[in-house]
């Protein structure tokens, strides 16, 4: 009786995985792509991987982030997208039924945010000159940072910040990467320090993604991608021949840049302290791009073009190539942010 019973499930499960392959069905087809208007009445866009607008929420605040990276952070139920114009952060919580994503809370921060990142039961807003950690316990999101500090430059040229074991690395275009600690409970603690041995050709630190004890740092104007570890940079590797790496995104063994001049997306082999450039572009874009994120197999570049923004979703496969699925247009040229959110019991990481 078992065995019939096992025996029919088995045929029906086959039967199902076969008619969606020959759909042409993924398991990341119900994930969503995420992104902001950035306007003055700045709201959340939702898309799904085949470019369906399913969700358009105001955020509460007004957007004008610009030359800016990771705008948007998502850490299973909760995603948090910055502000500028109003300085604080909206945070959304994953909802049910046909609305994705529902606003549940907005966050002061002490001036305007440009990048948030979740990490050690915190959520981490990087403002101009400020970089401050919210706890988050059984309520939801602190409205009040259990820490801060002045950054180490201050002018106003922050770009992103980012989460490493019991650290933040931070980038601010005028030249300084560095790191600020974190106590036990996840709080900032101290002073941020500019980190040992930057390159002496630096020129605008940017973009950045972080892996253990490991940030790969984009020195966009240097033409370079360095690798910060334990306080230091180990490593620089040279673009080649894309221009301008802005913004980063891990995916296993590859390291993506997003190349603003270049209109391009490149692949780099990371291991150890190498940085090896594998592929100088696995996508082109129209515009230049101004944020690139990755998750469940999936890539997301969001890039601006003259009076227009794009976002273009791509399938990326084992060797780290990218596949188009679809790309959106948007009649807004200050579209800023990106994050690829999975549609089941939470985000992903």
């Amino acid at each position: 009786m078992k065995k019939t019973v096992y025996g029919a499930a088995l045929l029906a499960l086959l039967a199902t995985a076969a008619a969606h392959a020959q759909a042409g069905f993924h398991w990341n087809d119900g994930d969503f792509i995420v992104t902001s208007t950035n306007t003055f009445d700045n709201e959340l866009l939702v898309y799904n991987t085949q470019g369906a607008l399913v969700e358009q929420s105001r955020t509460g605040g007004s957007g004008g982030v610009t030359g800016n990276a990771g705008g948007i952070a998502q850490d299973r139920g909760l995603l948090a997208v910055v502000n500028f114009g109003s300085g604080n952060v909206s945070v959304f919580r994953k909802g049910g039924g046909r609305v994705p994503l529902q606003l549940e809370k907005i966050v002061p921060a002490l001036n305007n945010p440009v990048s948030v990142a979740f990490g050690r039961h915190h959520l981490y807003i990087l403002t101009t000159t400020y970089i401050e950690s919210h706890p988050i316990g059984p309520y939801g999101i602190g409205a009040i940072p259990d820490g801060k500090a002045r950054l180490a430059v201050a002018d106003g040229s922050a770009a992103q910040v980012g989460v490493l074991d019991g650290q933040l690395v931070i980038s601010e275009k005028s030249n300084a990467i560095e790191t600020v600690d974190l106590d036990y409970r996840g709080a900032i603690s101290g002073s941020p320090r500019v980190v040992a041995n930057i390159p002496a050709n630096v020129n605008a630190p940017f973009g950045l993604a972080t892996r253990g004890d490991d940030a790969y740092v984009t020195i966009a104007h240097a033409n370079e991608i360095s690798l910060v570890r334990n306080h230091a940079v180990l490593t620089v590797t040279a673009s080649g021949t894309q221009m301008a790496p802005c913004w980063a995104a891990l995916d296993g063994p590859f390291l993506f840049t997003a190349n603003s001049p270049s209109h391009s997306v490149s692949r780099y082999a990371v291991y150890g302290q190498k940085i090896i450039q594998d592929a100088a572009v696995v996508a082109s874009l129209d515009g230049a791009p101004t944020d690139i994120a990755y998750g469940d197999g999936l890539a997301a570049v969001v890039d601006a073009n003259g009076p227009v923004s794009h976002v273009s979703i791509f399938g990326v496969d084992g060797d780290g190539d990218f596949k188009l699925k679809s790309s959106i247009t948007l009649n807004n040229a200050a579209t800023n942010g990106i994050a690829v959110v999975r549609n089941d019991y939470g985000f992903d990481h």
